[in-house]
């Protein structure tokens, strides 16, 4: 995720990032404006045609253009923003879960203690990779399994070892519950987010909105603008196409392009929390 300072208007507007839809736009929109050139100069020098200009239907349809394409941003950035409440969540709930059992336990050095406290940093880490799609380079954990899983697995078996060993009671256990049970159901909420993207069939209608939208601009605004055409369509199709590629980017946030979350440094921040917490522990010991 790009780190910014959203006042500085003129360095913004300057700034070309790897990220920003100029670049990724740049040929489509040359060959678009080669595209309008040739269609303005037939009609124009060779044609001559003189009909009725189109350009309210147009207009009508840039307003219907621009409700769908204010809806798909929103709709991705719902996704996005929903993601991070997770991620905050995880944070949180990590926090609280070490809170409680740092409190309830006595002895720091407990073997299944620290181990429980090696799983929590590693969930994170985990998880992001899973939601990535990419694979677990941990021997700790069998390759072709659920991985998120495997390691709340781990993590709630050694709780229940401490309870064996007579270091919580069931009360206790009702007290961290809350806790254990939202790894799982924060993984859960994140695969929804990840694996149901925008329906196909809208996304495809957009799209093809778009075309034909961008394709047919000429033949109804040539008779106002002329060759100035040129300029007019590349710029609408910057526009139009820029939406429809940032909704693309952030409707799935779990990736490693400059707009996803940065799942690496939350995933730091949880590790850095744990340990610091721990030394804490031991020095007060």
């Amino acid at each position: 995720m790009v780190n910014y300072n959203p006042k500085d208007w003129f360095g913004l507007i300057f700034k070309f990032h790897k990220s920003d839809t100029f670049r990724k736009l740049f040929w489509v929109i040359i060959c678009l404006m080669g595209y309008s050139f040739i269609m303005a100069y037939l009609e124009i020098e060779v044609w001559q045609l003189h009909f009725k200009t189109s350009s309210a239907l147009h207009s009508i349809l840039g307003f219907v253009l621009s409700i769908l394409l204010v809806f798909r941003t929103n709709t991705a950035y719902d996704r996005w923003w929903e993601a991070r409440k997770y991620w905050g969540a995880l944070i949180n709930n990590t926090r609280s879960l070490q809170i409680k059992l740092g409190g309830l336990l006595k002895d720091k050095t407990n073997t299944q203690y620290i181990e429980l406290l090696e799983w929590m940093k590693v969930y994170p880490r985990v998880l992001a990779l899973h939601l990535r799609g990419k694979s677990i380079d941990d021997s700790r954990i069998p390759k072709h399994v659920h991985g998120p899983n495997y390691v709340v697995t781990k993590i709630t078996n050694a709780v229940l070892k401490l309870k064996e060993e007579g270091l919580l009671s069931d009360t206790h256990l009702l007290w961290i519950n809350t806790e254990l049970y939202g790894y799982s159901d924060i993984c859960g909420a994140c695969e929804r987010i990840k694996n149901t993207p925008i329906p196909y069939s809208y996304s495809l209608f957009l799209k093809k909105f778009i075309f034909i939208y961008i394709i047919t601009m000429p033949y109804g605004f040539i008779k106002e603008f002329e060759y100035g055409i040129v300029l007019v369509v590349s710029f609408v199709f910057y526009v139009l196409a820029s939406l429809e590629l940032i909704a693309e980017e952030i409707e799935n946030p779990f990736g490693e392009e400059a707009n996803d979350l940065d799942l690496d440094s939350m995933a730091d921040k949880i590790e850095q929390t744990i340990t610091e917490f721990t030394s804490l522990e031991s020095s007060s010991n």
